[in-house]
């Protein structure tokens, strides 16, 4: 076993310590985080619950629902993976990243308190996550579902409110290769009698079926609330005969109709006028983000066929009079065939790089998976990194072409390292 870090020890010496703790990086089950966090938590936190979960759109949601309690004067917590720059991002305390003093903090808490229980990387962080929430006195935990549902760690705690976004097909090594068999796992943070909002059309049986035996009323996108455009192609959620016009965005549609629902749940007095102006405050890094301008270089975390394909939507919607050059690079157990089947109608060029991480994509291979989809539609090169590849795309492309890096959070991570500004 690894040793401790020493007193004084720095976030980054913890971190080193966390991903030395357990055999593996992935080890769902909450038998182990259960154990510490009784050792933690005498009872249930003080606090409003509420749990975030899909495929999808996890982050605009949890960013949305927290800008629209912190307006209402709540006391907001946050706790979000993976994070792009610094590790500190995954905890949000009333809108601001933790400290590393108080991380450090929390992470001796948790040492102490597991004694001899092996906990992975991210039981650890959601343990310590727990703690900074409780000792900041925070009213409302927001938790984001690292990976399913069913076995991870943040659904040791019950939920007040559960979301589950979308369910669609990735990590099918760990949840199963249909949307049936993914949809049970993302229906495990469903509570018994508890309020639940499903954020996309046409959820999987399994979901349903979950719902109903655990007696949830679940707030469907398309029946409980909708999206509709006003003649001027103004958006607006309406529900129940009530409708909050939403602000122009970027950000996908649907996380922000699920937030808009989720608020109409938990505070039911706030107007729509109120959530409007919340709204307009959202920021999510990593989702269509525009780094630069002439020629206009957007990043976006999306790392599946379902993301990819609302990437292409944002991307047509921009209507671009020159032509569009994808970096694209991405973790070896993705469909990657298929996120590039659904970006091929809208991408010129493509600039494929490797990522140099655990489960990372090598270029020879991502080159032989991408060719045969792309065909002779599109011209393909190949690079030595992310940050070559932005490179060769920003020599080549005019200042009416537009330049997308995708395929995986540490895509985005690599390519705001290395864009200027």
């Amino acid at each position: 076993m690894p040793r401790a870090p020493e007193p004084g020890a720095t976030v980054d010496q913890w971190l080193a310590y966390l991903e030395a703790l357990h055999p593996t990086e992935i080890d769902l089950g909450l038998d182990r985080v259960l154990l510490v966090l009784r050792r933690l938590f005498p009872g249930k936190p003080e606090a409003r619950i509420i749990t975030v979960g899909g495929t999808n759109g996890k982050g605009t949601t949890v960013a949305a629902i927290e800008r629209l309690l912190l307006s209402r004067g709540r006391k907001v917590g946050a706790y979000t993976s993976p994070h792009l720059q610094r590790y500190n991002e995954r905890v949000r305390l009333n809108g601001e990243d933790v400290s590393d003093a108080a991380l450090v903090g929390a992470f001796e808490a948790v040492e102490a308190a597991r004694r001899d229980v092996s906990l992975t990387y991210f039981e650890f962080g959601t343990l310590a996550a727990f703690l900074l929430f409780r000792d900041a006195g925070i009213e409302d935990w927001i938790l984001e579902v690292g990976l399913g549902g069913r076995l991870d760690a943040v659904n040791v705690l019950d939920a007040d409110l559960a979301i589950i976004t979308s369910v669609d097909l990735d990590h099918t090594a760990w949840l199963g290769d249909d949307r049936d068999q993914i949809g049970f796992e993302k229906a495990g943070i469903l509570r018994y009698r508890q309020n639940a909002i499903y954020g996309d059309e046409d959820p999987p049986r399994s979901v349903l079926q979950q719902a109903a035996a655990q007696k949830v009323r679940l707030y469907r996108f398309g029946e409980a609330y909708r999206l509709e455009s006003d003649d001027s192609g103004l958006r607006r959620v309406v529900t129940a005969g009530w409708q909050v016009a939403l602000p122009g965005t970027t950000l996908p549609e649907r996380s922000l109709a699920a937030a808009v629902q989720a608020i109409r749940l938990l505070e039911p007095e706030m107007s729509p006028e109120a959530i409007h102006r919340a709204l307009a405050d959202v920021r999510v890094a990593g989702r269509f983000e525009q780094l630069l301008s002439s020629p206009a270089l957007y990043v976006d975390v999306g790392h599946n066929p379902h993301a990819a394909r609302w990437l292409r939507e944002r991307i047509a919607a921009l209507s671009v009079r020159g032509k569009v050059h994808a970096v694209y690079a991405c973790l070896s157990d993705k469909d990657t065939a298929g996120v590039v089947a659904a970006m091929a109608a809208v991408v010129d060029r493509w600039f494929l790089a490797p990522l140099d991480v655990p489960r990372g994509l090598d270029i020879d291979t991502l080159v032989r998976r991408v060719e045969p989809v792309v065909g002779d539609k599109a011209v393909v090169e190949r690079a030595g990194s992310v940050a070559e590849a932005i490179e060769a795309a920003r020599e080549v492309a005019g200042e009416n072409d537009c330049i997308i890096v995708f395929g995986s959070f540490f895509t985005v991570a690599e390519a705001r390292s290395a864009v200027p500004g």
